[in-house]
């Protein structure tokens, strides 16, 4: 059998209305995972969910620049050339992601 890091249960019992206000501060904080949830209010006291859509974009681009330099790289090997336009939509490519990098940057520098 599995030995458990946290091996000690804490039971405790909540009104339906409280239990209601827990869930929906999970919902509203997208946690499902209640012991965590429970475990980590009771130690720290707070929970920072950092939901930043420049990051999600930021992630898309990577993906689109890496499949558009894996196509370029594909055609160097098999023809040995490189075109002009494809490294001009590269530098476009790496403009954008440090655009998107530098205003997640700023976000996150405005927290407190």
């Amino acid at each position: 059998m599995a030995q458990r890091k946290r091996d000690v249960p804490i039971l405790f019992r909540v009104s339906p209305e409280e239990k209601e206000q827990i869930e929906k501060r999970m919902a509203d904080w997208g946690i499902v995972n209640m012991a965590a949830y429970l475990r980590k209010m009771a130690l720290d006291g707070y929970i920072v969910n950092l939901d930043i859509p420049e990051l999600r974009e930021l992630v898309s681009l990577m993906r689109r620049s890496s499949n558009n330099l894996n196509q370029i790289a594909k055609r160097v090997n098999t023809t040995s050339r490189i075109y002009a336009s494809d490294m001009e939509d590269m530098l476009q490519k790496q403009e954008q992601i440090w655009e998107a990098v530098n205003t997640i940057l700023l976000k996150l520098a405005s927290i407190q």
